[in-house]
C-alpha cells in the first residue's frame, strides 16, 4: 500500500540497482506494454548515455518506496526522454515536472542544448506536462505504440533554459 502522499517529502535521487525491482513493478502499474525485464538494469549498468533517476518518499512504516521515475538518454547534444512514470497514487503532486526538469537539468551540464520524445496520443495529461515545459508538437510517429496500434505525438523543447527548468524543478 502507497504512502499517504499528504505531507510525504518526495526525495529525488539517482536510481540505484536495488531500486530495479520497485521500478519495474511501477512501470507495469503506470503503462500497457512496460519496459521488458532487465531493461532498467541495461539503463543503469550498460548504456553510459542514460540518466537514470527516481522519487521516493518514506512510507508509515519508515521503508522507502519510489513514486516515480524517468530515464532520459543523451544523444550528442540532445536530451531523449525515454520514459517517466509516477504512481497513480501520487498523481497531480508535481512529481513528474521535478523528475522531467532534474533530468533535463543533468542533461543540459552535460551538453545537451534540446530535449525530443514521443508520447501517445491519448496522453493528454502528459502532454500538458510537456507544454508546460515548451515543448512543441512537431509530428507524429504513426502506430509507435505496438500494444493498441496507437500514434505517438512527438514533441521537441528547442532550448534548455537554466533558469526555466530551475523553477519548473524547484515547483511543488
Amino acid at each position: 500500500m502507497p504512502a499517504d502522499p499528504a505531507g510525504s517529502k518526495v526525495v529525488l535521487r539517482p536510481m540505484t540497482l536495488a531500486d530495479i525491482p520497485q521500478v519495474e513493478a511501477l512501470d507495469r502499474e503506470c503503462f500497457p506494454t512496460p519496459w521488458p525485464e532487465g531493461a532498467f538494469l541495461y539503463e543503469l549498468t550498460r548504456n553510459p548515455h542514460a540518466f537514470c533517476w527516481v522519487a521516493e518518499v518514506e512510507s508509515p512504516t519508515g521503508q522507502s518506496e519510489i513514486i516515480g521515475d524517468i530515464v532520459v538518454w543523451l544523444v550528442v547534444d540532445e536530451a531523449h526522454v525515454s520514459t517517466i512514470a509516477v504512481s497513480p497514487a501520487f498523481r497531480k503532486q508535481r512529481i513528474a515536472q521535478r523528475l522531467l526538469a532534474k533530468a533535463l537539468q543533468i542533461c543540459k551540464e552535460k551538453g545537451a542544448v534540446q530535449s525530443m520524445l514521443e508520447v501517445r496520443k491519448s496522453n493528454l495529461a502528459a502532454q500538458r506536462l510537456y507544454l508546460k515545459f515548451g515543448f512543441t508538437v512537431v509530428g507524429k510517429r504513426k502506430g509507435y505504440y505496438k500494444d493498441k496500434k496507437e500514434d505517438a505525438v512527438l514533441m521537441t523543447l528547442p532550448v534548455l533554459d537554466d533558469e526555466e527548468l530551475a523553477d519548473l524543478a524547484d515547483a511543488g
